[in-house]
């Protein structure tokens, strides 16, 4: 029998074999087999069902972290940028803060002509206390030229170069400055103390002094204007067999956090009132 003879019969059977079923279908008797072949593809079919539903859960959810992980990595570079810029707002409004308290004490004594500087430097062994500047000659700076915050006295230039000068502090216990207490005018010289503190020395027997009482500079010598303040009496020693009593005295400005200063490049002298000095 040939190929195409074989493919013609084959053909007619099919033909056969699906108007059968046709037929048995139409009459019902193919019922039982159809019913037996649902029955055993049934949980197959939903088994197969149950698998394509959750390999297209799982895509979305490998699609949803990816987006996730998107979203979450936009937000921390987000969160960085605005930290970053908050950080950068604090440091501009706290040196807006310390320009306006200098400000505010330039005009508060218009007969000073000063330099603003910043603290870019300090004493790394403690030996002399003293802190480094950002200008120098460049500015005009001088040695001896007074330096001061709105809260006090820092100290006195004591080294200048081009474009930064060392700030004596004066805590420093090679530093004296010529002081009156504000209550009962008593006079005396500031020496800075190991410890960070001050010492008023040289007070007449004769003073009254006060824990609490005010210490300003007296301008005598000529190196530091008058009534700049200097700190507070915190402790009073007195001895009646000796000439002079002595105060301990906390300086009011804070050594340990100074920022910005002013550099007094000229002031006016004063005359003392009658009576001070």
């Amino acid at each position: 029998m040939t190929r195409e003879r074989l493919k013609d019969v084959g053909l007619i059977l099919l033909i056969v074999l699906a108007l059968a079923g046709l037929v048995l279908h139409s009459t019902g008797l193919l019922q039982p087999l159809e019913d037996l072949v649902v029955r055993v593809t049934a949980p197959l079919q939903e088994t197969m069902s149950q698998l394509a539903s959750k390999v297209g859960e799982l895509g979305q959810t490998v699609r949803d972290l990816r987006d996730l992980r998107q979203r979450n990595e936009e937000l921390q570079a987000e969160n960085d940028r605005l930290l970053l810029e908050n950080v950068r707002l604090r440091e501009i409004q706290h040196e807006l803060a310390l320009l306006r308290d200098l400000l505010n004490f330039k005009q508060a004594n218009p007969s000073f002509e000063v330099q603003g500087a910043h603290v870019v430097g300090r004493d790394p062994s403690n030996v002399q206390r003293y802190v480094i500047l950002d200008v120098g000659r460049e500015k005009g700076i001088e040695h001896n030229m007074p330096v001061i915050t709105d809260r006090g006295l820092v100290g006195r230039i004591y080294e200048v170069g081009q474009g930064w000068s060392r700030v004596l502090l004066i805590i420093d216990a090679s530093s004296f400055v010529s002081a009156l207490t504000q209550s009962s005018r008593a006079s005396g010289l500031i020496q800075g103390q190991e410890e960070g503190t001050l010492a008023m020395l040289n007070i007449p027997q004769g003073e009254t002094i006060s824990v609490g009482d005010t210490v300003f500079t007296s301008g005598l010598g000529g190196n530091f204007p008058r009534q700049i303040l200097i700190g507070q009496i915190t402790e009073v020693k007195r001895k009646d067999y000796e000439l002079y009593q002595e105060a301990i005295v906390q300086p009011t400005v804070d050594f340990q956090h100074l920022e910005a200063v002013l550099i007094i490049t000229d002031f006016a002298a004063i005359e003392p009132e009658e009576g001070e000095e």
